[in-house]
C-alpha cells in the first residue's frame, strides 16, 4: 500500500511539473515585417467634415461621431441615411470617443449638413502570425479617425497586399509616410478586431518565415535591438535600434518602449520612423518583444513600442 502510494504522489508530482513546464512555454510566433493594405468596414457612419450651417453641427455634433441609428433604426449605409432623413426632427445616436450619445436635428432640406463614410482604409505593418491559430495582430494601435482618440468600431474588415512605391522622409515637426500601392485582388485575410493596442484577424495563407518565442516584459532590457521593416517593395529587412527606456506600466497607453533608430541604412531611406511603420516587429536576444507604434514629431528618428505581451492580451 504504501508503494502505491508512493507511486501516485510520484504521478501527481511529474503532472504538476509537466503543467507548470506547459503554461510557463513562451508562445512562438513568426515575426511580420510586411506592409498591408488595410480596409475595415465602420459599424456606422464616420462624420468627416460638416456643411456650412449644418444642422448636424448645431445640434452638438463633431467630426468623428459614429452615427449608428437614426429614430432608432440602425444605418451602415450613406443611402440607408439620406432615405432616414425627412423634414421632421431627427434623433441621431452616435458614438464619441466609445461612448454612446442622441443629438435632435433638424433637417434642412432633408439634409443634416454632414459627410460621413462607412470605411477607411490605409497602410501598416504586421507584427505577428500565429502558426498554431492562423491569427494575426498588426499596427500595435488602433485605427482612429482623424478627428478622435477612439479606435473607430468596426464591423469586419480584410487586409490586402500591398507595394511600397514612394517614401516620404520624416523630418523634425513633420511625420513622413510610407505611400503603398494595394493590390485588391490579392485578399491575404479578415480583420475582426479594432482596438487600442492593434488590429487583429486571420490570414488565409501562413507566413513562412521560422516562428520565434514571444518574450515576456521583464526580459526586455533597455539597449541594442532591431526592427523588420518593409519600406521599399514588398522586402522586408531587419535594421538596428536601440531600446533608451522602458515603461512597465504603460498599459493603457501601448507606449511601453522609447525607442531610437540607429541604422544608417534606414535613417537614409526614411530619416527614422514614418506612418506606415506602425506594428514593425520589435527583436532582442531571439525574442520578439514588441512593436512600432509611434513617432516623436520634434525628433523622427525616436518612437514608441508596445510590448508583444499586450498586443497578445488585446487580441483574446
Amino acid at each position: 500500500m504504501k508503494k502505491q502510494f508512493l507511486r501516485l504522489l510520484c504521478a501527481l508530482c511529474m503532472a504538476a511539473v509537466c503543467t507548470v513546464s506547459a503554461l510557463a512555454a513562451p508562445r512562438m510566433l513568426i515575426p511580420g515585417g510586411n506592409t498591408v493594405g488595410i480596409k475595415l468596414n465602420t459599424r456606422g457612419l464616420v462624420v468627416t467634415d460638416f456643411e456650412e450651417g449644418s444642422s448636424a453641427r448645431e445640434a452638438g455634433m463633431k467630426k468623428g461621431d459614429v452615427i449608428t441609428k437614426v429614430d432608432g433604426k440602425a444605418v451602415h449605409t450613406v443611402e440607408v441615411l439620406k432615405e432616414s432623413i425627412e423634414d421632421d426632427d431627427v434623433i441621431l445616436t452616435v458614438l464619441r470617443n466609445g461612448r454612446q450619445a442622441e443629438f435632435c436635428v433638424t433637417p434642412k432640406e432633408r439634409q443634416i449638413g454632414a459627410y460621413v463614410r462607412n470605411s477607411i482604409a490605409g497602410i501598416g505593418t504586421v507584427t505577428y502570425y500565429d502558426p498554431i491559430c492562423g491569427t494575426f495582430g498588426a499596427l500595435g494601435h488602433g485605427v482612429n479617425d482623424a478627428n478622435s482618440t477612439c479606435p473607430v468600431p468596426v464591423e469586419d474588415g480584410a487586409v490586402v497586399g500591398s507595394s511600397v512605391v514612394e517614401v516620404e522622409k520624416g523630418k523634425t515637426g513633420t511625420p513622413g509616410e510610407l505611400k503603398g500601392k494595394f493590390d485588391l485582388q490579392n485578399v491575404l485575410g479578415s480583420v475582426e478586431r479594432n482596438c487600442p493596442h492593434g488590429i487583429f484577424g486571420s490570414l488565409y495563407e501562413p507566413l513562412s518565415k521560422k516562428p520565434m518565442p514571444a518574450a515576456q516584459a521583464e526580459e526586455i532590457q533597455t539597449g541594442s535591438a532591431t526592427i523588420l521593416s518593409n519600406v521599399s517593395g514588398t522586402q522586408v529587412q531587419e535594421y538596428a535600434v536601440e531600446i533608451l527606456k522602458i515603461y512597465p506600466h504603460a498599459d493603457e497607453t501601448g507606449r511601453n518602449l522609447l525607442l531610437k533608430v540607429t541604422d544608417k541604412d534606414l535613417l537614409s531611406a526614411t530619416g527614422g520612423i514614418v506612418q506606415g511603420m506602425s506594428g514593425s516587429p520589435i527583436i532582442q536576444n531571439g525574442k520578439l518583444i514588441g512593436a512600432v507604434t509611434h513617432v516623436l514629431v520634434n525628433d523622427p528618428t525616436r518612437g514608441y513600442g508596445i510590448f508583444i505581451e499586450n498586443m497578445l492580451e488585446a487580441a483574446q
